[in-house]
């Protein structure tokens, strides 16, 4: 058997992993399907226009300077990490707008000119998100855990029942703010992991707790850097990268993992393998022999997927920031459409990033290149997007216009259109579900499939699609922890 680990996708995760085993001193291959890397943190350029297609805001980036220093090198060598002001600009339907500023004064004052009577409230709420933090950090966020076993500890009984988690996001956001407007923003957090404020637990308001403590910060010349500075540390540290080398199989015998087989028939020996895929799709399709599990992961609740536009727009908007959300009228219905009808909401809200504010030459001069995304539901037989596609974006577009964006249609010289198929195509999501499961119980998050693999010796699982869960922190700490386990399961 070759002492070779092999990794099954050059998402985040998987290029962390890399990393980190890398600089361990073990022997690392990547074989990734697509003719770049970066996963779902992927890059379009067309007619003078650059979007990132993916992750658009960073938190917590000390993260991706501790997998630097792992690997003896600094994280400014190869990327410039900026904070973005403000973190995101907010737009109802009444024309109210309100700046999420990172500096606490500013965002006070914004607050006092919103709501004078929150302002005690947000610094309660504050409080008490950084309780929660304190209780979750280690147990979840920083060391990602194999299953309930790990987590039966007597620090987890003496702090369970500070991480809020038997009432929603929602209800517990009430209890803090008396504003509709701050109620909407502060539940909007629940969406970071594809989940309804509605129903997914209060445990997720430290989402909201992190961007304030830690700010929300922006890979200059595009989040993209980021997968191409993981990429080139791969390279230095010796690690193989072999692109456009989809797997059709996992090998294993006698319950033990020991290579991968790709499509091309070439078979690939292994001591241990890693999928940065979602473990939806893996045991469904990679694994073989693997029939009940994937029949009970089928049956779990997916994440939101999303509706996303591409538009180089010729002309500008000022009054866009980096980062803007423009909200729904009624937003339990909007959520109520995608998780309860499996539909697309009639009135959504609309997020539109863009990075041209940051980067002019993300866009051609007197030009914007907007992001679009749109929350949506997971594929269901009830929405053909082959059918909806072009409606559903006519809606979008006549929404921002009501909004602001005054002749945007008129305006668009670059337009190109991704719905939840084509994501579930491009990235084997499956049912297109951007963050894996959905988070919409207080247990959800003991349901995501762990980093070893169950009923295969030497096959992990890092991403999203694993714990702690989705978002770029997130996912780099996965690979650390997939990293240690495989270190230690086979030294």
């Amino acid at each position: 058997m070759s002492d070779r680990v092999i990794i099954v996708g050059a998402g985040l995760g998987g290029l962390a992993t890399a990393i980190r085993l890398a600089a361990m001193g073990r022997r690392v291959t990547i074989v990734e399907q697509n003719e770049r890397v970066g996963g779902k943190l992927n890059l379009l350029s067309a007619q003078g226009y650059t979007f990132d297609t993916g992750p658009s805001l960073l938190t917590m980036p000390w993260v991706i300077d501790e997998l630097f220093a792992a690997a003896g090198r600094r994280t400014a060598d190869y990327l410039q990490i900026d904070q973005i002001e403000p973190t995101c600009r907010y737009t109802w339907p009444d024309g109210t707008t309100f700046n999420a500023w990172q500096r606490l004064p500013q965002f006070i004052q914004a607050v006092e000119r919103l709501s004078p009577s929150d302002v005690p409230g947000f610094f309660r709420f504050l409080a008490h998100t950084a309780t929660i933090y304190d209780a979750v950090a280690d147990n979840f966020l920083l060391k990602p855990f194999d299953g309930l076993r790990e987590l039966l500890t007597p620090r987890l009984l003496r702090d369970g029942p500070r991480i809020d988690a038997l009432r929603s996001v929602d209800a517990a956001v009430r209890a803090f703010f008396h504003s509709p407007y701050l109620r909407q923003i502060f539940n909007r957090y629940a969406t970071y992991n594809g989940s309804s404020p509605y129903r997914s637990p209060a445990t997720f308001n430290v989402i909201s707790y992190i961007e304030f403590a830690e700010g929300g910060w922006y890979v200059r010349g595009g989040m993209y850097g980021l997968a191409v500075a993981l990429a080139q540390l791969c390279t230095e540290l010796g690690v193989e990268l072999r692109l456009n080398a989809p797997v059709a199989q996992i090998l294993y015998q006698h319950g033990v993992a020991h290579g991968v087989r790709l499509t091309c028939g070439e078979a690939l020996s292994a001591s241990q393998v890693v999928v940065n895929a979602d473990p939806r799709y893996a045991y469904a399709t990679l694994i073989p022999g693997q029939a009940r599990t994937a029949r009970h992961l089928a049956r779990l609740e997916p994440s939101c997927s999303g509706f996303i536009l591409f538009l180089g727009v010729k002309r500008s908007y000022p009054q866009l920031a980096h980062h803007n959300i423009f909200f729904s009228h009624d937003y339990p219905r909007e959520f109520a459409a995608i998780f309860d009808h499996g539909v697309p909401a009639a009135d959504p809200t609309v997020y539109v990033a863009a990075s041209c504010v940051s980067d002019p030459a993300h866009a051609p001069p007197g030009h914007m290149n907007l992001f679009v995304l749109v929350n949506a539901p997971a594929l269901t037989e009830r929405v053909c997007w082959t059918r909806e596609a072009a409606p559903y974006r006519e809606l979008v577009v006549a929404k921002l216009e009501r909004m602001g964006l005054t002749g945007l249609g008129q305006h668009i010289t670059y337009a190109q259109t991704w719905t939840p198929a084509d994501l579930e195509g491009r990235y084997n999501a499956a049912g297109g579900a951007i963050y894996g499961l959905a988070s919409n119980n207080p247990f959800a998050a003991f349901m995501r499939p762990p980093l070893r693999a169950q009923g295969v010796r030497g096959l992990y699982f890092v991403g999203g699609g694993t714990h702690p869960g989705g978002g770029i922190p997130l996912v780099l700490l996965s690979g650390r922890a997939v990293a240690e386990r495989v270190s230690r399961d086979n030294p």
